[in-house]
């Protein structure tokens, strides 16, 4: 394979997959690690991908929502895995928020009709458990984006203002080890800024897909959240660094 080829090949890969980590290109493309991080680099400097840790991200990827249908689809059985287990962490009469995210949405669906209060941005998961008669919802309101179906913007994060939870559930679209996790989209990093903000605890949901991976718009750093949980293919010395820096980790046993 010619380098104009692989280099086409790889903008391609990246484009298909909205990620791609280093270790998969080498083995795809079949040169060495340090051959593609080369590629990277070239390839970033012309606009066509965006570096990230461990690998490259889409630029198309990197500044726009994925619609919910698309994302509740992707990694389906990682993150139901994920959420059977953040379910198994909500106790009677807990004040809790639950994001935007398809993990969260997995978890409305799995949540028992028991006395609870949910706090929630998305239109989907304040649908899937308004069916349950125990469960008190609230809705923050505030601009609706389509294409993710939560409520952003000024008077969502005002809302917020208002409460005080136990527990915070929310997932993300990049987990970098040393920055933390971030956002595609600067709205939805906002209001997650403003739910951990009114948490006593924050739960991070990540599939291991989300690793390596840095998004547009930071949303906090580690010292910002106590739990993660991820699943059983997430890198291990990912997860052992993350460790160090004070979060309790639960990692799922491999599927």
């Amino acid at each position: 394979m010619l380098v104009a080829e692989r280099w086409q090949r790889i903008v391609q890969l990246v484009n298909e997959r909205g990620s791609i980590r280093v270790t998969e290109l080498s083995e795809l493309c079949q040169v060495t690690e340090e051959t593609i991080r080369r590629d990277l680099d070239r390839l970033e400097s012309e606009g066509k991908l965006m570096r990230s840790h461990g690998g490259a991200v889409s630029v198309r990827e990197a500044q726009t929502e994925v619609p919910f249908k698309e994302r509740e689809t992707a990694h389906a059985d990682f993150k139901n895995s994920i959420a059977k287990e953040a379910v198994s962490h909500i106790r009677e009469h807990d004040r809790i928020i639950l994001d935007a995210s398809t993990t969260a949405w997995f978890m409305a669906k799995l949540i028992p009709d028991m006395p609870l209060t949910i706090i929630t941005n998305s239109m989907k998961v304040a649908l899937e458990v308004s069916g349950k008669e125990k469960i008190q919802v609230i809705s923050t309101g505030g601009l609706l984006s389509p294409k993710s179906l939560s409520y952003v913007g000024p008077l969502a994060e005002r809302s917020l203002d208002m409460y005080h939870v136990h527990k915070l559930f929310l997932s993300c679209k990049g987990v970098h080890i040393q920055r933390g996790i971030s956002e595609s989209s600067e709205l939805q990093a906002l209001i997650k800024r403003k739910m951990i903000s009114i948490a006593d605890e924050t739960y991070l949901l990540a599939d291991h897909s989300k690793f390596g991976m840095q998004s547009l718009t930071q949303v906090a750093g580690w010292t910002e959240i106590k739990h993660l949980i991820t699943d059983g293919q997430t890198n291990k010395d990912d997860v052992n660094l993350i460790r160090e820096k004070g979060v309790s980790v639960l990692q799922l046993d491999k599927e």
